[in-house]
């Protein structure tokens, strides 16, 4: 197995080549958890991996209470299926919220505001009652609680990590938040053990080919446990020594000919480029600072070639097309060319719009 290879597996164990799940909550359980700053960007991360998935079904999914919005590793937004967001939870982010207790100094905020925050939003939640940030906002600011500085923000953050808050259904363009125990109650726990076994198995099938840095770094896990993690779900994973480094993958792996050419557009943030440490696979060093510029923490939407980042792309919605501007690292062939049209056709059809492709 080569950089080739590992590409190409990720691309179906990505469920992005060859998918086999018709429904959006199938998706993100088989991933593990989806990042999911850019909340449009990751509707369209779950549409790619269905079959003619829209943006409609994938926010109904949402709106139905079967995938949650909230931090559950690295402090970062994922998307997880609700029944796995408390398991999650209870193992990733206490090392989180632990970290984070510098940042709480600084921002004045200790467990006496917290706690006032935590009845002040179950007053406002509970009954099954959603808010938008702003309205959640405002009700701090009547307790006298400051929202200023992030102080806000972290407040939401924290009491997410801390399994009481999870972002709802949107109203309109706007984010709602939920308490977790409502939103999603059939969530369940498991013991220590059993959560890093099956946080591993999620992994390594899902993203697979992959290294334990890279389940690391996507976990947020130490490095002590993500080794007994791996070790509790060795038994369901099959390992390939390359190039001198250790991978791990599902040990289900069928024989697979050459995968057909195929463009993808895919959002940023989007697990195939973010779920590793060692991007290298699929992305050129020399690369990633046009996929990253100004290292500023957003990653841009990548074309994505044959398993090979190749560009990237954005969009710009008028009243009738989306438009998509392509800016490939390269000149395009003319049969990649065509590749890309068909991607681009396909995220019109998620969007329910007729498409547009121009230069970058």
């Amino acid at each position: 197995m080569d950089a080739r290879a590992i590409a190409q597996w990720r691309l179906v164990n990505q469920q992005i080549a060859l998918a086999r799940y018709r429904k959006p909550v199938e998706v993100v359980a088989a991933l593990g958890a989806m990042q999911a700053q850019d909340y449009l960007g990751t509707l369209w991360a779950i549409g790619l991996r269905l079959p003619e998935a829209t943006e409609r079904e994938v926010a109904q999914a949402i709106a139905e209470r079967k995938i949650v919005r909230t931090w559950p590793m690295r402090g970062t937004l994922h998307f997880v299926a609700a029944a796995d967001v408390r398991w999650m939870l209870e193992l990733l982010t206490p090392r989180i919220i632990a970290g984070s207790a510098s940042r709480s100094q600084r921002l004045e905020l200790d467990v006496t505001v917290y706690a006032r925050c935590r009845k002040i939003f179950i007053r406002a939640l509970e009954g099954d009652r959603q808010h938008t940030r702003e309205a959640m906002m405002e009700l701090l600011e009547r307790e006298g609680i400051s929202t200023t500085a992030q102080r806000g923000y972290h407040i939401l953050w924290r009491l997410a990590q801390e399994g009481l808050l999870c972002f709802a259904a949107r109203s309109g363009k706007q984010a709602t938040f939920a308490l977790l125990e409502e939103w999603a109650p059939k969530a369940r726990s498991l013991d220590r053990d059993a959560a890093l076994a099956e946080l591993a198995r999620r992994y390594f099938t899902s993203h697979g080919p992959a290294t334990l840095r890279d389940f690391v770094w996507w976990s947020g896990l130490k490095m002590s446990d993500a080794k007994i993690a791996v070790e509790y779900a060795g038994s369901r994973l099959a390992r390939e020594t390359i190039d001198g480094a250790v991978y791990w993958m599902p040990d289900d792996l069928p024989e697979m000919s050459k995968l057909p050419r195929t463009a993808y557009l895919l959002p940023g943030f989007d697990e195939y480029l973010l779920g590793y440490r060692d991007r290298s696979a699929v992305l050129e060093p020399r690369h990633a600072p046009k996929i990253l510029p100004g290292s500023n923490g957003m990653f841009l939407p990548t074309i994505v070639i044959d398993g090979r980042v190749v560009g990237t792309w954005k969009r710009v919605l008028k009243k009738k097309t989306v438009v998509i501007a392509a800016s490939p690292f390269a000149s395009l062939k003319k049969a990649e060319k065509i590749l890309l049209a068909e991607a681009a056709e396909r995220y019109g059809r998620f969007l329910g719009m007729p498409v547009e492709i121009t230069d970058g």
